[in-house]
């Protein structure tokens, strides 16, 4: 009888343990892998372009000079120079698109660095600066210049100081009329008209020639 108590306890507990196993929770399931980025073969490399030459610049254009009021502009035509003898030749421009006319001799006036007038006597041909110069001394006459021609005249005058007590003179700037009633035209010069102490300039007339 104790046997069989004994055996039922046995039992029992046997039945008693495999139901606690039996509630037992099992361990997730492990997480399923996410998608992943579909590999690329690697793609054959382009060849590196080379550098492109920049396109040559453009050397600038020299700005075109506007034609003054009157029509025409003055420029430097050459000039000499010996033994304090000076000779220089100015042109004028017909810059217009009319003819222009010119008769003898231009009204000639010598300013300084700041454009006011020097003292100096200004007289058609040699004025006593020398006793004959081609073109200073050339007889005047009418003509008529083309849009594009010009004209030139040319100035004499000596560089030499006399008296040490008196300042030399140099005019930076020429200023002319070229025929009577027209409007001035002035000229900025590249060589000054050194008088020394002299006081005295000659001028041609207007002799006519082809422009270049």
């Amino acid at each position: 009888m104790i046997a069989k108590r004994w055996v039922r306890g046995l039992v029992g507990g046997v039945i008693a343990v495999g139901a606690l196993a039996g509630c037992e929770v099992p361990p997730p399931p492990e997480a399923a892998p996410g998608p992943t980025a579909p590999v690329r073969a690697p793609s054959a490399s382009r060849p590196a372009r080379p550098p492109q030459p920049e396109p040559p610049s453009q050397p600038a254009q020299p700005e075109a000079q506007p034609c003054p009021e009157g029509g025409v502009r003055l420029r430097e035509a050459g000039g000499d120079a010996a033994m304090g003898l000076r000779l220089a030749s100015l042109a004028l421009v017909n810059c217009g698109t009319e003819p222009y006319v010119l008769d003898g001799y231009p009204e000639l006036r010598v300013l300084d660095r700041q454009g006011a007038p020097v003292e100096v006597s200004a007289a058609t041909g040699t004025n006593g600066v020398t006793t004959s110069v081609t073109g200073v001394e050339a007889a005047p006459r009418k003509m008529t210049l083309r849009p594009g021609a010009e004209a030139t005249f040319s100035m004499v005058w000596r560089n030499t100081v006399t008296d040490a007590t008196v300042p030399a003179v140099e005019g930076w700037e020429v200023e002319v009329v070229p025929r009577p009633g027209a409007p001035r035209v002035r000229l900025r010069l590249t060589r000054p008209v050194d008088l020394g102490n002299t006081g005295r300039l000659g001028y041609g007339p207007w002799i006519e020639r082809d422009a270049r």
